[in-house]
């Protein structure tokens, strides 16, 4: 089966939003002034990498880049969405003033030069004055989608730190066992957590790559120097995550308690013919090929929340949604961890995929199916040009069919 992952987003541009910028008194979608139902997480990934949602181009004036940026979170606002969850450090770069690495040069078209403006700033207060969260994105490990350290700023940490640097499949990751590499990006991203008054924290599901047919991730050195006490390399690797992941918790309750942390993962954990424990799936392994031990995450409650992909239709043979979901629920069963369900809104419509993708009733049927499942604290939506754009009604169909109200937003 073809992996399935924010990667297999389209890249066409976004039309140039005109929605200005809305102050407090204006915003949409006030939640205090309507009544709402219990607390349920209904959120959009915004992604800045390659331009997927946002700014529509680089190079944009600094004035029309916060203009979209504003019209997002109006969308989201008017949709009856709570909560965005903002890409802020998508490969190793930074939307905000960081001491520690550059501007993204999905902002200007270049590294490292500053786009004028403080877009995590903007976004946090906007976001607030709408009613809405922020969650601040980080993709801790990735460096660039190409293979050239020479293309990097001058004075990017890469090129001072070339023995940080793994080149697997024609781009460039930091290594993850390296624990100077480990408190690195932990300083980087906790930088912002420290500047902004963020309600939380989020990483994606890229943690070790994922696997690229013939090729090889050098991490021999590193597994050489720190790896002695493991049965295994797979088993010093998942550590490693496992290490940041528990270290980045501890430091994000240290600097901004009342932040959460969260993750969306891939959403396979493990197929039942590899672990018993395992989902009835037959997909890529996070636990196997991202060393993503993600159901130990929810189990020892290192995470405040877990929002799984479960990119796939209902009845889709080898990674059914209807037997995802109640697989996750039952690991969250329990726990302090609460579990919403990342949802493929980019899908539908999209003629590539399954017929069922082409109904715009699909994704509401996720939302009726998790009505059965009480662990199942509310969705998130992949992504934030999808639900602007809409291309078949689908978000408009979960919107009449489950949000008719405002809710809180849970851990609030």
């Amino acid at each position: 089966m073809g992996r399935v992952s924010r990667r297999a987003f389209a890249l066409a541009a976004l039309a140039t939003l005109t929605t200005g910028s809305a102050g407090a008194k204006a915003a949409p979608g006030r939640r205090s002034e309507r009544p709402r139902k219990a607390a349920e997480m209904r959120g959009v990934w915004l992604a800045t990498v390659q331009n997927r949602d946002w700014p529509s181009r680089p190079g944009l004036s600094a004035a029309a880049q916060r203009a979209e940026l504003v019209a997002h979170l109006d969308k989201a606002a008017e949709t009856g969405l709570n909560t965005v969850i903002f890409q802020v450090r998508s490969t190793a770069d930074a939307l905000w003033p960081s001491p520690y690495e550059p501007w993204s040069q999905y902002l200007t078209g270049t590294q490292g030069k500053h786009p004028g403006w403080d877009p995590l700033g903007t976004a946090v207060e906007e976001a607030h004055a709408r009613g809405l969260e922020l969650h601040a994105w980080f993709n801790p490990y990735r460096i660039a989608g190409h293979a050239d350290p020479d293309r990097l700023v001058r004075t990017h940490p890469a090129r001072r730190h070339p023995n940080w640097v793994v080149t697997y499949g024609g781009k460039l990751y930091y290594n993850p066992g390296l624990p100077e590499v480990r408190a690195f990006v932990q300083d980087a991203m906790l930088d912002a957590v420290a500047k902004y008054p963020v309600d939380a924290v989020h990483f994606d599901d890229y943690f070790y790559p994922y696997p690229v047919a013939g090729q090889t991730f050098d991490d021999d050195a590193a597994y050489d120097a720190h790896g002695g006490g493991f049965p295994s390399r797979a088993a010093w690797r998942r550590d490693n995550i496992n290490l940041l992941v528990r270290e980045t918790s501890a430091r994000i309750k240290a600097l901004r308690p009342a932040a959460r942390f969260g993750i969306s993962p891939f959403g396979v954990w493990r197929n039942d013919t590899t672990d018993p424990r395992g989902s009835q799936t037959r997909a890529l392994q996070a636990y196997d090929d991202l060393y993503a031990d993600t159901r130990q995450w929810v189990r020892k409650n290192w995470i405040d929340y877990i929002v799984p992909q479960l990119y796939w239709n209902i009845g889709f043979a080898a990674a059914d949604y209807a037997k995802l979901l109640p697989w996750w629920a039952e690991v969250a069963r329990g726990t302090g961890t609460q579990l919403y369900a990342g949802e493929a809104l980019y899908k539908a419509g999209d003629p590539a995929q399954p017929e069922a993708w082409q109904d715009p009733a699909e994704l509401s049927r996720h939302l009726t199916l998790a009505q059965d499942h009480p662990e199942v604290r509310g969705h998130v939506f992949f992504a934030a040009k999808e639900v602007q754009t809409d291309p078949i009604g689908a978000m408009a169909r979960v919107v009449a069919d489950h949000y008719a109200r405002p809710a809180r937003i849970p851990g609030e």
